[in-house]
């Protein structure tokens, strides 16, 4: 994934294990986010859904205050791209950044389960409750979106290589001038190759592409 991140764009499931009251042995709910709003522009002309892909400066800290990065101070400074739903992020921002319009701020408190767990994470120590000041800079299709499966199929087959897939990541991102990063489009392809090639033979037929699209 995109190093630009640090620690904040990875895989981050943890293989937590569901809540457990220890009394009766019942599943507890997840703890959920909790959003604050901080600025939300007058005109929005598309939400953020999962599939999309985002593009956001963020700086993220403790409860105690302390920082733990900014994308604006650490890095390269600039704003950073990941696709929303996928599991490329920590799960309290896959929930937390939906319905976003682009120009919105938000500040998501995240409790351990949604974030790094028992393990914790570099600066992130063991059991700790995230907050996130977020700003979408814009929102576009995603690689998972029903419009996009046309644009991608370059030889009209009605199935993706991972070649198309890769290729109309770099149009992307390129269309809004940021420089190719194969490395980023290798990991980006193989993420929803993963999880989407169901009988694994090294294609994305429409029916795995549209099904997976409406579970998400």
């Amino acid at each position: 994934m995109c190093d630009c991140l640090g620690i904040i764009v990875q895989y981050a499931d943890n293989g937590r294990k569901p809540l457990v009251n220890r009394d009766s042995g019942a599943k507890l709910p997840d703890p959920e986010v909790k959003i604050e709003v901080l600025n939300k522009p007058f005109i929005c002309r598309r939400k953020s859904k999962y599939g999309d892909i985002l593009l956001v400066h963020y700086e993220g800290f403790l409860e105690n205050g302390t920082m733990f990065h900014s994308s604006r101070l650490h890095g390269d400074k600039n704003p950073v791209w990941f696709t929303l739903g996928i599991r490329e992020v920590i799960r309290g921002w896959d929930r937390g950044l939906q319905n976003m319009c682009a120009g919105e701020r938000r500040k998501l408190t995240i409790p351990p389960s949604l974030a790094y767990g028992k393990e914790g994470k570099g600066k992130i120590p063991p059991e700790s409750t995230l907050i996130f000041d977020i700003e979408i800079k814009e929102i576009r299709n995603g690689p998972r979106s029903h419009e996009s499966f046309q644009e991608m199929d370059l030889n009209d087959d009605w199935r993706l290589s991972k070649q198309e897939v890769k290729e109309y990541l770099r149009k992307e991102f390129e269309r809004h001038g940021y420089p190719p990063n194969d490395t980023h489009h290798e990991a980006m392809a193989e993420d929803i190759f993963k999880k989407e090639d169901k009988n694994q033979d090294g294609f994305i037929s429409a029916r795995e592409f549209t099904y997976k699209h409406d579970e998400l």
